[in-house]
């Protein structure tokens, strides 16, 4: 069986930001054909989130390199959060090898 990725998107509160990047890298993701669950949450949660891939705004950088994160997990951050030119240039690669 294929091995989705899962992807969480990281803003203060997880509600308002994550979701606007969720909902535009969802549509990137569709347009190159890759399958992946997607989340939100906030950046508080970060610590004890289990996923491949951790979306999240530059700004937020700080607050989550705090935490002691699996290496494994993939960080991508972004300037612009709603670009959909920026998040296909790194979250895309960011993917690969990550679907079976």
């Amino acid at each position: 069986m294929a091995n989705t990725p899962t992807i969480y998107f990281i803003c203060g509160a997880g509600l308002g930001s994550s979701l606007a990047c969720q909902m535009e890298a969802e549509e990137v993701l569709a347009s190159h054909k890759i399958r992946a669950k997607t989340e939100h949450e906030s950046v508080s949660s970060v610590g004890g989130i289990k996923t491949d891939v951790i979306v999240s705004a530059e700004s937020f950088r700080p607050q989550i390199e705090k935490y002691d994160i699996d290496p494994s997990i993939t960080l991508v951050y972004l300037h612009n959060i709603v670009d959909k030119d920026e998040i296909a240039q790194k979250l895309v690669p960011a993917l690969e090898g990550r679907e079976a």
